[in-house]
């Protein structure tokens, strides 16, 4: 079952993971070898994790790549499933 409104990965980064490490946002992109600039933007919901920053977690041992991008994808695919689209119908497939 899907979530209403998934929140953006970077939030459980900011509120949940840096303060249990008593970490900042700039001593993570430094470890990770990362701008403090965008890792910031994506903290804050500005940006999102892509595979390159998620691969760069893992390997810092914050989580799995895999469940910080698959959180991404729901949190992107429930944003556009709320947006307005034009009237789009299936395409028959023929056999």
């Amino acid at each position: 079952m899907p979530m209403h409104n998934p929140p953006h990965p970077g939030a459980a980064l900011r509120e949940d993971v840096l303060p249990a490490l008593d970490l900042s946002a700039t001593a993570l992109a430094q470890h990770i070898g990362y701008s403090p600039l965008l890792l910031s933007s994506v903290l804050n919901g500005h940006a999102p994790i892509t595979a390159d920053l998620a691969h760069r977690l893992e390997l810092s041992g914050l989580g799995a790549a895999r469940q910080f991008l698959a959180e991404q994808i729901a949190h992107d695919l429930w944003h556009a499933q709320q947006r307005a689209h034009p009237a789009i119908t299936p395409l028959a497939i023929k056999p």
